[in-house]
């Protein structure tokens, strides 16, 4: 995009989109950047020099504590394609060859090559927008089947050098080259450049490649000599530092607009290099997790081991299209991204327990339904119809995307039993639990004081109680066991007080939050059965587990969220089932106010009834004496 007139890109996109409901949620998501702008720089402002002086010391002390970690005996190699979608589409049609091509639709491109991109054409632009910048732009739909043949054809290669590589998308992949270039006794230059050329003679396609001591490093380097090149940042600490003096912040993977803009109005941050020289004013107004993570920017530290396998949390599918009302047409995108996802669970061998569905208004909306299933499924049908009646509920919308996320899985391979299958005990002490719902406990406490039941008033009593400070509004047990649904989550939003969180059950509004940069999801607030709340400090902390994701890690958060309602669910169904095991086991104040057993209550009904019966033979000789 360098030599690109930016100030003739963005005036068309803002006359093109201009009064679009797009454009209206830009507005509302800058209003909520600019508060927060103006939230920390009061807070700034309020620092005294005893705190700044503080706060300094616990800098200092973290930063020699992060210096201390940094292992400089790795060598990673971070290796992106160059504008692989159009790129795959002029290798299958050389006539495309040297021509503005995009792909996408209208609606929205995917990736666009770089005679395009000389335009002002970028990913994530809508299509016509594209052709007003590019009038001889050519947009052609996108085809995943020709792309991940391609990408496992990169794959091999990789394997090559690294059994053990992180493939990060189809396009991307990080390889850890130390024990090639040591067995090779070869240059790590050596091995990029061998890289590309094999990567070139398998595919016809060419890639851009990064190397450097740690995987964060990497990433940044490939970008560096792009398309079709390399840079290597040496394992020397004072090239790293050298490199990281002048670099951009935006250039740092996890750091995305919005950090960009906080960092900069507030602390004037433009460099790596400056996150160590404002690292007080980091400390006081971030949390400890996000003040490591700018503080490892500014020191050059990045991941350096080779994550261990782990079975996934979660597994997704979705589809953007144009809005439309069409119901029939929405329960078919439904259809085929069930079909999708169950292929990808099939092909992993996985079994899921908690579907959610992903939901993209006409407005940029972003809408969030889980339900969490009593058995583990993976078919098609199973999850279109569970999937269903979670879309059936929100209908009439006009939507742009949809999509469908599974989460709670066990591994279905040979050997593994069923996680659903209960022990002796668990079925003993479940059955006694799932005999009691909160209507047959309502019906039994005023059974037992004597009074009549009004079957929806205990209904609706059952629903507005929950023990977390009425934060959350929960379903009827039953209910939730029959039917697999559960009832509408409500979700709290920071507040202003000490504790950074309102406690008005007044505040709760329902989770539909605004897609960010019109492409993720950044989360609201869950709040969960202990009466935490999930949403993102400083938009990168889980507030209930402290795991740090940053915002451009879109489906990383999503997969978090769900996993945290996925438990919540469960903590809810164990808490309600305990409830009512353990009510059927409380005394009661019988009418004469002793206590009794509950047992023994139902004994005394059992003997006063058989007082008043009389035999068939009684009843008729009475009958005939009257």
């Amino acid at each position: 995009m360098d030599g690109v007139d930016k100030e003739r890109v963005q005036k068309i996109v803002y006359e093109m989109s201009k009064g679009s409901k797009y454009f209206e949620n830009e507005k509302r998501k800058e209003a909520t950047i600019n508060q927060k702008i103006e939230d920390l720089r009061a807070q700034c402002v309020l620092l005294t020099d005893e705190q700044i002086s503080f706060y300094q010391t616990v800098a200092d002390k973290r930063i020699i504590d992060l210096e201390a970690s940094r292992d400089l005996s790795k060598t990673w190699l971070h290796s992106d394609m160059d504008a692989f979608y159009a790129a795959v589409e002029t290798l299958e049609n050389p006539s495309l060859k040297g021509k503005p091509l995009a792909v996408g639709s209208m609606s929205m491109l995917c990736t666009a090559n770089y005679e395009a991109r000389k335009f002002g054409v970028r990913a994530a632009m809508p299509g016509f927008i594209a052709r007003k910048l590019c009038p001889d732009l050519i947009v052609v739909p996108p085809n995943f089947q020709k792309y991940t043949y391609y990408s496992e054809l990169t794959r091999k290669v990789f394997s090559n050098y690294d059994a053990d590589f992180i493939a990060t998308s189809l396009d991307e992949a990080y390889v850890n080259i130390t024990d090639i270039c040591n067995d090779k006794s070869v240059s790590s230059e050596q091995i990029a450049s061998e890289l590309r050329n094999t990567i070139y003679e398998q595919t016809g396609l060419t890639c851009s490649v990064g190397v450097a001591p740690n995987r964060l490093l990497a990433k940044v380097c490939s970008d560096i000599n792009k398309p079709n090149g390399q840079f290597i940042l040496p394992n020397d600490y004072k090239a790293i530092m050298t490199f990281i003096s002048s670099l951009p912040i935006r250039k740092v993977g996890g750091i995305g607009k919005v950090t960009e803009h906080l960092l900069r109005d507030v602390l004037g941050i433009n460099t790596c290099e400056q996150m160590l020289q404002k690292s007080a004013y980091l400390c006081a107004l971030f949390s400890e997790h996000s003040t490591d993570f700018f503080l490892s920017i500014g020191l050059g530290l990045g991941g350096t081991d080779t994550p261990q396998h782990k079975l996934r949390k979660s597994m997704s599918c979705e589809r953007t299209f144009s809005a439309t009302e069409d119901e029939s047409a929405l329960f078919q995108k439904l259809a085929d991204i069930a079909e999708a996802l169950s292929n990808d669970m099939h092909e992993e061998g996985l079994c899921g327990r908690t579907l959610t569905l992903k939901l993209k208004t006409s407005s940029f909306e972003v809408r969030t339904r889980a339900t969490s299933l009593q058995t583990y499924i993976h078919s098609k049908e199973d999850i279109l119809a569970h999937a269903s009646k979670l879309l059936k509920a929100e209908l009439p919308l006009s939507l742009r995307l949809m999509g469908l996320r599974m989460s709670q899985f066990y591994d279905v391979k040979p050997g593994r039993h069923d996680p659903m299958q209960k022990t002796l005990k668990n079925f003993i002490i479940k059955d006694a639990s799932q005999s009691t719902s909160c209507s047959s406990y309502s019906s039994d406490q005023h059974l037992r004081n004597g009074a009549n039941i009004d079957p929806s008033a205990a209904e609706e009593s059952c629903l507005s109680k929950f023990e977390s400070g009425h934060l959350m509004a929960v379903c009827e047990p039953e209910d939730y066991q029959q039917s697999n649904q559960i009832a509408p989550v409500k979700v709290c939003r920071p507040g202003n007080d000490a504790s950074g969180i309102k406690d008005n059950a007044d505040e709760c509004v329902p989770q539909v939050h605004a897609d960010n940069e019109g492409r993720s999801n950044p989360e609201e607030s869950l709040t969960n059965q202990n009466g935490k709340m999930l949403w993102w400090i400083d938009d990168y902390i889980c507030s209930v587990c402290g795991a740090e994701l940053p915002q451009c890690f879109i489906e990383e958060r999503q997969e978090h969220s769900d996993y945290h309602l996925a438990e919540m669910l469960q903590k809810e169904e164990s808490l309600n089932n305990r409830r009512g095991l353990l009510q059927r086991e409380r005394p009661v104040v019988s009418l004469v106010g002793k206590i009794s057993p509950v047992g023994d209550v139902a004994r005394k009904k059992q003997k006063t009834s058989k007082g008043k019966f009389i035999p068939i033979d009684a009843f008729f000789n009475r009958y005939k004496k009257d």
